[in-house]
This record gives C-alpha cells, sequence and structure tokens, in this order.
C-alpha cells in the first residue's frame, strides 16, 4: 500500500474486465483519466461467468479490508447465457440464474461500506452497424467500443446523486497545491501548476 490513499475504483468481471488495459482500452482509459485523483485495480478473469465470480467475492472484496472501494464497475455475462459464446461452445447460466448472482454480487459489494458505489456494464446502446465497428473480434471491444463504455461509465458518475461525486473533474488531484518547485512560465518569474495538466487529450471526457 503506498500513501496517500485516494478513491479506489475496481474493475470486476470477465474479459472484458481483464482485457481493458489493452489496445487503448476502457480500464486504461480511466486509469489517464483518473491520474492523481483515483487508483483504478484491475480485477479482470477471462472465461469466468457469474457462477465463477461468485466463488471468489469475498476474497476479491472481503468485508474487513482497512480500505473499502469507492466504487465497482462489474461486467460479466458474455460467458453466460445472456450473451452466449458464438461459438455455441462454452459455459451457459440460465437467465433467471444470472439474474440472482448479478443480485447477490451488488448486495456484497454495497455492503462493504455505505460510500461504496457500484455500476454494472451492459452491452452499449449501438444499432447493428455499430456493433460491428465496436467489437474487435466480434466477442471483446476494440478501442471505438472503449470510449464509448467510457463514456458511459463518465455520464452515470456526472449525473449521479452520490456525495462525494465520483466524476473526474469533482475530485482534486493529488499534491494540487501550489510550490517554489512548480516550474517556471515564459516570463521567467510565475511558476506554473500542472495539477490538473491534460494536454494529450484536452476537453475530450468532460
Amino acid at each position: 500500500m503506498v500513501g496517500p490513499v485516494r478513491p479506489q475504483f475496481v474493475l470486476f468481471g470477465s474479459s472484458i474486465v481483464q482485457f481493458s488495459f489493452s489496445n487503448d482500452g476502457w480500464g486504461a482509459t480511466l486509469a489517464d483519466i483518473y491520474a492523481r485523483k483515483a487508483d483504478i485495480f484491475l480485477r479482470g478473469y477471462a472465461g469466468w461467468n457469474s457462477r465463477r465470480a461468485l466463488q471468489i467475492l469475498d476474497q476479491v472484496f472481503p468485508k474487513d479490508a482497512a480500505v473499502q472501494p469507492s466504487l465497482v464497475i462489474v461486467y460479466i455475462g458474455g460467458n453466460d447465457s445472456v450473451n452466449p459464446h458464438p461459438s455455441g461452445l462454452g459455459p451457459h447460466v440460465p437467465l433467471p440464474e444470472y439474474v440472482e448472482n448479478i443480485r447477490k454480487i451488488a448486495i456484497h459489494i454495497k455492503s462493504l461500506s455505505e460510500k461504496t458505489r457500484v455500476i454494472f456494464l451492459s452491452t452499449p446502446p449501438v444499432n447493428e452497424a455499430q456493433m460491428r465497428e465496436i467489437l474487435g473480434d466480434g466477442i471483446h471491444l476494440s478501442s471505438e467500443g472503449s470510449k464509448i463504455v467510457v463514456k458511459e461509465i463518465l455520464k452515470v458518475l456526472k449525473e449521479a446523486d452520490w456525495e462525494p461525486n465520483l466524476h473526474w473533474t469533482a475530485l482534486p488531484a493529488e499534491f494540487s497545491g501550489d510550490s517554489p518547485y512548480d516550474f517556471v512560465g515564459l516570463d521567467g518569474k510565475t511558476t506554473v501548476n500542472t495539477s490538473d495538466l491534460n494536454l494529450h487529450w484536452g476537453n475530450q471526457w468532460e
């Protein structure tokens, strides 16, 4: 554990979570957006369905942990019957059981702390033509698909009536105070505070 303690966001689920730091994935984008504001923890397990996720829930989210997550983003379903594998192979969980499993996951996560929030991801609201663009290999998200997911997550965070607000623009940057050791501006005298610098993506994610 390193300090200071920032808000913790946990990404939990199957392969769309595990691979979310690859190829401009949505997990990597969130980590970039929340640099100096929140720590993003990846807990994705390719090939798992909701049954398997329930087996290890207490280990991933122990109730006696010293620090509980501020936000958990869950994507499980690609290996359940609600979204069967195109090959027809793989594990299948009946829809009523899947719904019950997700309910149990939600109850456990929300019991961690009264301030722990949870977002469940599902297939983005797109048409068939867009679907071909956002699924790179027919199953997992392309970089364009990840952008849609990030925008949906940030929209939820911005509109949610949560205290504290977890949208990146509402969270303070770590060590954001002015310092005589900040680099000096063009006038050769004035120091420049870069704690909220985001020149590489501008206002794309506001």
